[in-house]
């Protein structure tokens, strides 16, 4: 008959969870603020619940209401790669790329103050938020919706590779950490498991001194896994430890900054979203789903 069934507020929530973990957010924070970005309310609790403009009541990530692959455990699997998405059926539903300026259609509804778009919007949100967001969109430059897009896509993508170094950054420093403890280990052990060879392996000897052993099995252990055919000097990786903290440090402000940049333009892109998307990206849809 006429265009197709609107989706449930429990679909639209299946799909944009879908879609935010299809950019591979780096972790579950990232997820949330994506989710935010996209128009979501979050509330954490026994259950992690989200609510979207024009619903009243939250829906919560649990098995029996949006299934096993949404619930807050699923969603933390799936982020890190030990879940993998649900089929579906059919695709999931993009936003219309906008040709028109937006600084314009933004302008013309402040300015209006007419429409069903903007009197929902109004309900949650005020005209000083969207003045802020137009000023933004005019000192960055983005006056089409497509490259407010691909912008925020850009930023998101910064401030993962932002994550991914820090979290490589720092697992190098715990490694050198571990390895210098294991080399002095091992230095302050060598005379005793000696001694212990020496004595046969003796069990007597062996619980007089089990401490020592025990830390100089485990520093060989860890050289042999690491595959040291030197072991390597602590002066040598407290200089290699001091140079990675450095590194940590100016990977950290630019973190940092990618971390505001991403949350400034994705606020941006949901203020847009919200206050054009429900009106007239809408009434750009509307000739199509009337003649399917």
């Amino acid at each position: 008959m006429g265009g197709d069934r609107p989706l449930s507020f429990q679909e639209r929530l299946r799909q944009t969870i879908d879609a935010v973990l299809e950019k591979r957010p780096a972790d579950f924070e990232v997820f949330l603020i994506e989710m935010q970005a996209r128009g979501y309310e979050i509330k954490r609790g026994k259950h992690l619940s989200f609510r979207t403009l024009g619903q009243e009541k939250f829906t919560r990530c649990r098995e029996k209401t949006l299934g096993a692959d949404y619930t807050e455990a699923a969603i933390r699997e799936r982020i890190a790669g030990r879940r993998s998405a649900p089929v579906r059926r059919g695709g999931i539903s993009k936003a219309p790329v906008q040709s028109v300026s937006l600084l314009i259609d933004i302008q013309e509804k402040i300015q209006s103050g007419k429409g069903p778009g903007f009197e929902r919007w109004a309900k949650v949100h005020n005209l000083k938020a969207m003045a802020r967001t137009l000023i933004y969109l005019q000192e960055q430059g983005l006056d089409r919706y497509d490259i407010l897009t691909e912008k925020s896509a850009a930023a998101t993508a910064r401030f993962n590779s932002g994550s991914d170094r820090m979290k490589d950054l720092e697992a190098k420093l715990n490694a050198n950490a571990a390895l210098q403890k294991h080399i002095v280990d091992y230095s302050k052990t060598r005379q005793t498991y000696i001694d212990y060879r020496k004595a046969g392996y003796s069990k007597k000897f062996r619980s007089e001194h089990e401490a020592g052993i025990l830390l100089h099995q485990a520093a060989k252990k860890a050289f042999d896994e690491l595959g040291l055919t030197k072991i390597p000097s602590v002066k040598s990786l407290r200089a290699e430890y001091a140079s990675l903290l450095e590194e940590k440090k100016k990977a950290r402000l630019e973190y940092t900054q990618a971390r505001s940049d991403m949350k400034e333009i994705l606020v941006a892109k949901s203020n847009v979203d919200r206050f054009l998307g429900t009106d007239s990206h809408a009434q750009k849809r509307e000739p199509d789903s009337q003649h399917r």
